[in-house]
This record gives C-alpha cells, sequence and structure tokens, in this order.
C-alpha cells in the first residue's frame, strides 16, 4: 500500500493539531499500529511548531509544507517552511545535543530524533528554508480498519 499527501499550512499554532490529527487518521486507516502512529504524530508536531516558530522572516502570513508518505514498511514526512535557513554550521543531525534542563525550548529535534529511525534536517535548495525530514519503519495491526471496511 501507498499513501502520499501535502498541505501548505500557515504559519499559526493552530495548523501544528490539523497536521496531527491528518497523520494520525491516515495512519488508523491504513492499519499502523497505535504506537508508531503515536510516535510519528508527536514527531510531526515538533517539526511543524518549529517550522511556525522559526520558518520565516517574522510575517505570520509564510506558509510551510508537510508532506507524509507511507510507503511499504515505511513511512516518511517532511516539513519544509521559507524562513532564512539554517545557519552554516548549523548543528548536523548527529550533533543535536539535548537542552540544558532549566531551558523552556530547544527539545523539539532531541525528541524527533528519538522517535523516527532516520533524520534529516537541512536548508532547502534555492529559495532558502529549512527542511526537517524523518523515517520510521512501520508496524500493523492485527485487524486494519482499511482492508476490514
Amino acid at each position: 500500500m501507498s499513501i502520499w499527501w501535502s498541505l501548505h499550512l500557515r504559519r499559526e499554532a493552530a495548523s501544528v493539531p490539523l497536521a496531527r490529527r491528518l497523520l494520525i487518521g491516515t495512519m488508523e486507516t491504513a492499519g499502523v499500529d497505535p504506537d508508531i502512529s503515536f510516535d510519528l504524530s508527536v514527531a510531526l508536531s515538533e517539526a511543524c511548531a518549529n517550522a511556525v516558530e522559526h520558518g520565516g522572516a517574522g510575517r505570520t502570513s509564510e506558509a510551510y509544507r508537510v508532506t507524509a508518505y507511507l510507503d511499504g514498511e515505511k513511512c516518511r514526512i517532511e516539513v519544509a517552511d521559507s524562513g532564512p535557513g539554517l545557519a552554516p554550521g548549523f548543528a548536523r543531525t548527529q550533533d543535536i545535543r539535548p537542552a540544558r534542563p532549566d531551558a523552556e525550548n530547544g527539545r523539539g529535534l532531541c525528541l524527533i530524533r528519538e522517535l523516527a529511525d532516520h533524520v534529516h534536517i537541512g536548508n532547502k535548495p534555492g529559495r532558502g528554508g529549512t527542511v526537517v525530514s524523518f523515517d520510521k519503519i512501520l508496524k500493523w495491526k492485527k485487524d486494519p480498519s482499511l482492508l476490514s471496511a
């Protein structure tokens, strides 16, 4: 089975739960194990929150894009914003360190890294912006909804 969808969302906090609900609904319908769905939905929420907070030049009308691919045994999610992109030398995925325990921010990328099997963070080619992509191997429920409908 292969499912693909893409959303263009405003950089507003209300867009984060919308993307999360769509992902959870897609995975539930496809028969993905709820624990895997939960992990990916939390990782997606963190990536979207980063796009909302950091993904533009201060203009709330700018959008970001969320794309999800469920293909065979893997799910890949990409969140791309139109902000200034990462500064040269910004932490590569393997260099991401946990935030200080007393920090109010800075846990999102670490959480994504812990919940996904593979994470890539980089600049969009051309127009600028940041892309956070992550994959996870899927596990399936015994009785998937899509097959029993």
